[in-house]
């Protein structure tokens, strides 16, 4: 005997244009980031992340739960990002077992010059289409649905 209890017609509705946000959104974010910027959209918010922070600099541990990604995916990335001389790791001075991630001169630049174009797209896709009521609303879900640590 089957006990779940399956969703009704407006939970399907709901949850079904759900997916086609999580499945649409990424692919236009990161097309026009690696048309325009060469960049995925985790690159340039990894990069913008850092571009906000105190001294461009963040510990990557602090770095990963910003982007909401693992170490070892943040890693990937940073090191990615290394090499095209956009951000440099170092050693923590307060923290000898931590590392740094700290935004280059490069990399600032990088932000700078990509970040008209992503808030263009991210208006178009997302800001512009909702009224303030509901992007109050787009907030509140987005936070009710982050995964809590317990």
């Amino acid at each position: 005997m089957n006990d779940t209890p399956w969703l009704d017609e407006r939970q399907l509705r709901a949850w079904k244009n759900f997916v086609a946000v999580v499945e649409r959104l990424p692919g236009a974010l990161d097309s026009q980031l690696q048309r325009d910027a060469e960049l995925s959209h985790f690159e340039y918010y990894v990069l913008a992340m850092l571009s906000e922070a105190p001294g461009r600099t963040l510990r990557m541990t602090a770095l990963a739960d910003m982007t909401n990604a693992t170490l070892p995916r943040l890693s990937h990335v940073v090191a990615r990002l290394e090499k095209r001389g956009y951000i440099d790791r170092s050693q923590c001075a307060e923290d000898r077992r931590a590392t740094n991630a700290t935004l280059t001169e490069l990399g600032w630049t990088k932000v700078v010059a990509t970040a008209p174009g992503h808030v263009r797209n991210v208006r178009a896709n997302v800001i512009d289409r909702l009224s303030d009521e509901q992007l109050d609303q787009l907030g509140a879900i987005a936070e009710a649905l982050m995964p809590r640590e317990e």
